[in-house]
């Protein structure tokens, strides 16, 4: 007789491991199936070129929920994470602006560039502190639906509206602004030195489709804010043995609570039977019974490529076709013989252990995204940085290093379509705007690997490459994420549930939506 699980989980990225743990740990029986070799998702660590370990997509954490970290006891199955202690920014004049964890230091370094910002930094970071402690219970909470009259979602609402009433008057329009500015205007209120401006802004773009200078920006600037090790917020870090290490720690904790996870098992649909999901069948062939079925994909895979279109409301299926990806990220990583050397702050340094940020102006940023706009990769992109050897040794060969380059803008859909030479260009480009601040780069590159938005959603699954599983603009956050009345994790089919990142709060190694979905699969089933 075939087996029968309590819940089969479609995908091994973190959130799909969240899940799978949650539910274990209620004492259901849980199937994982990942399609590629290992699990992760994005949040992987390979070995690219030999002894040269990488975190190939994802390369920072700083989001990942401390309930989960908690509940699932990670660092007991070998979650560490080393914190990433500055950030530098080149300036075209040949000087820097650095921004360390030591505050007195970083007071005195904005000091340098402008005394006035050097003062309003301190209230800058007390009320961005208040902003993410604003949003924190957000991202713990199912999103009530504000147009249905059920007790669940009317006491939702109205916790809501007690938690906005208790943050008093300026706080609560500081929020209205994050939420609808851009983050580069958001800033201008601040700030006037442009170097710092511009790197705070970059918060703003990453994995969007957008500018600094384009609304919305500055919830996804408050949304990287939120980021939290060990209760300090704002702190970003990078796991020992890279983002693998995390997904594997993940991984463990649900297996030691008795989760089965098959790796090299791509499932081809979800059967339905009388509008409920009964299970799936994968590409082998071979079909897999369930009481539930929880979906870690995105919300076009889910529905538009799992699902029989007639299973589905037609309105539902329309929410989802509109449902916006728009991947507009790459990323390069080098092996290299040795450390680059910045010229604005030659040598070995505390600096080449935190992140180096190209993001010199706001004109200049703003620049790098005119290009994808009208369909080209940035030519003079927008550049993050980290050196995991420096912090990590074991990630390369003695005396040798590793560099992980996130880069803004490669839009998936580019003029002509991205193939193998397109891909080496954009990759020259990169390195050429790393050459102009680090002239021995390119000497020092022993291998490069090169991944567009297309290689993105072509190895990893993610809708036109996109990062988040979906654009965090205002109209796909909260309750419309990823459609208005869908944004409890359950779907139109009975018995079938989202937990990835398409789903609130969104993207990032956060894993709330999986630990949210399982919640509200507990819940269902009780």
């Amino acid at each position: 007789m075939p087996q029968r699980y309590d819940a089969i989980v479609i995908g091994g990225g973190h959130n799909g491991l969240v899940h799978a743990a949650y539910l274990a740990r209620a004492g259901k029986r849980v199937l994982v199936l990942e399609r590629r070799p290992r699990v992760g998702g994005a949040a992987v660590t390979e070995e690219i070129f030999p002894g040269f370990k990488f975190s190939v997509f994802s390369y920072v954490v700083s989001l990942l929920r401390p309930e989960i970290i908690r509940d699932l006891e990670l660092p007991r199955h070998g979650l560490e994470i080393l914190p990433l202690e500055s950030t530098l920014t080149p300036l075209p004049n040949g000087d820097y602006l650095a921004m360390w964890s030591d505050h007195d230091q970083t007071r005195r370094e904005l000091c340098r560039h402008s005394a006035r910002d050097a003062e309003a930094y301190d209230e800058f970071g007390q009320l961005m502190h208040h902003m993410a402690m604003a949003v924190k219970p957000i991202l713990g909470m199912v999103p009530p639906d504000p147009t249905s009259l059920s007790p669940g979602d009317l006491l939702g609402l109205a916790r809501l509206a007690k938690h906005f009433r208790r943050l008093g008057e300026r706080h609560f329009h500081a929020l209205c602004k994050l939420m609808t500015m851009s983050s580069a205007d958001f800033l201008d209120e601040w700030f006037e030195f442009d170097g710092l401006k511009a790197t705070k802004a970059a918060s703003g773009i990453i994995g969007t489709f957008l500018g600094p200078r384009s609304p919305g920006t500055a919830y996804v600037l408050l949304h990287h804010y939120m980021g939290e090790i060990d209760g300090a917020f704002r702190a970003w870090g990078f796991a020992k043995g890279g983002t693998g290490a995390i997904s594997e720690a993940i991984a463990a904790a649900a297996r030691a609570r008795g989760t089965e996870i098959r790796t090299d098992a791509p499932v081809a649909r979800v059967l339905v039977k009388g509008g409920r999901a009964t299970g799936v069948a994968l590409e082998s062939g071979e079909e897999v019974a369930a009481s539930v079925v929880v979906s870690g994909l995105d919300p076009r895979r889910t529905f538009l490529q799992l699902v029989e279109e007639p299973e589905l409301p037609a309105d539902f299926v329309g929410d989802i076709r509109r449902y916006k990806f728009r991947g507009s990220s790459g990323k390069v990583n080098l092996a290299l013989a040795e450390l680059p050397d910045f010229t604005c702050l030659p040598g070995v340094g505390p600096h080449l252990r935190g992140a180096i940020s190209i993001s010199p102006s706001l004109e200049y940023v703003e620049r790098a995204y005119d290009d994808a706009k009208y369909g080209e990769f940035s030519r003079r992109p927008y550049l993050d940085i980290v050196i995991p050897s420096m912090i990590d040794p074991a990630m390369a060969p003695p005396g040798k290093h590793v560099m992980s380059i996130f880069v803004q803008y490669a839009p998936y859909y580019v003029n002509g379509g991205w193939d193998d030479a397109k891909r080496e260009a954009f990759g020259d480009a990169v390195v050429d705007t790393v050459a102009q601040y680090a002239p021995n780069i390119r000497s020092a590159i022993l291998g490069r690997q090169v991944l567009t938005p297309a290689d993105i959603e072509r190895i990893l699954g993610l809708s036109e490459g996109n990062i988040f599983q979906g654009e965090l603009s205002l109209h796909q956050l909260f309750f419309l994420r990823p459609a208005p009345a869908w944004a409890k994790y359950r779907t139109p089919v009975r018995g079938l549930y989202q937990c990835g990142a398409g789903t609130h709060p969104g993207g990032g190694i956060m894993g709330a939506s999986g630990r949210l979905a399982a919640l509200q699969v507990l819940k269902d089933w009780r």
